[in-house]
């Protein structure tokens, strides 16, 4: 249809219904991109878009490490609760994070840019008894890829220390990678996720 014939048309539609019903958005659109193509090739606008979609969906690789341990940092705050959070954080930040980075860093150089997206960091459990701090998980599958994990030690006579460690998926999460221990005290830590 010439582009005169769909406005008169519009005009007439709008006239008989008084405005009460307008044509879809996709015909009004139609004459944009009519105009906007030449010779079958899309628009700059149009592919300048499609570009802009393109780069959304990958993800450099230092920003994904940064995300990563940002979201490492929080869920294992939240996992802490507010009652052992206190005493362990500066020992967490600055002795067992920076370990926690460089297994992130390990395991997303064995992924290419374009799959790092679909890594997430799953959440942390509700369940105030188990080790898990977090996983990190394909999106895709639902697989896990690495499990981050911390576990209430008590050897004899020493008191209670958490023991920080990770699991990954290239030797089916049966090796245990330590990144270290914090010493809590003599007596029995609170449940995990306590508040005050």
């Amino acid at each position: 249809m010439s582009i005169w014939l769909r406005k008169s048309f519009f005009i007439l539609l709008s006239i008989l219904t008084f405005g009460l019903v307008s044509p879809s958005q996709a015909f009004l659109n139609e004459d944009s991109h009519t105009l906007a193509k030449s010779n079958g090739k899309p628009s700059t606008v149009e592919s300048t878009r499609e570009e802009e979609l393109e780069e959304e969906s990958v993800i450099s690789r230092e920003a994904f490490i940064e995300s990563m341990v940002v979201q490492a940092e929080k869920n294992a705050y939240e996992k802490f609760g507010t009652k052992i959070k206190p005493v362990i954080e500066n020992e967490f930040k600055s002795f067992i994070l920076p370990k926690i980075e460089k297994a992130i860093v390990e395991t997303a150089t064995q992924f290419p840019e374009e799959d790092l997206t679909s890594l997430i960091i799953s959440e942390v459990p509700q369940y105030a008894k188990t080790e898990k701090i977090f996983h990190i998980y394909d999106n895709r599958s639902g697989e896990d890829v690495i499990r981050f994990h911390v576990r209430k030690d008590n050897p004899p006579k020493e008191g209670y220390y958490f023991n920080f460690h990770y699991h990954t998926v290239h030797d089916q999460f049966q090796a245990h990678h330590d990144l270290g221990n914090i010493y809590w005290d003599k007596n029995t830590p609170p449940q995990w996720r306590t508040v005050s």
